[in-house]
């Protein structure tokens, strides 16, 4: 699938509809992946949700010295 390229489904009798095979594939849509739906101004924007969220950030801040720069941020807040 190229950017910009339409892909069309239909919704079913039951409010279901099928995500195309390109999309699935090249955002790594599997069976039981969580979507996002987002309402805008006459559109809906889809976003596929990593499957655990707080796992995504999970030694993120390894040997970032995050204690000491948040005990010098709040020095700072009380000398204000």
């Amino acid at each position: 699938m190229m950017p910009g390229e339409i892909s069309k489904t239909t919704v079913s009798p039951r409010y279901q509809t099928v995500i195309p095979a390109a999309i699935r594939e090249k955002y790594n849509i599997r069976e039981g992946s969580r979507l996002a739906w987002i309402p805008g101004e006459g559109k809906i924007e889809v976003v596929p949700l990593p499957a655990e969220t707080y796992r995504e950030f999970r030694g993120s801040g390894r040997g970032k010295r995050l204690l000491q720069a948040l005990l010098a941020y709040r020095a700072e807040e009380r000398e204000k």
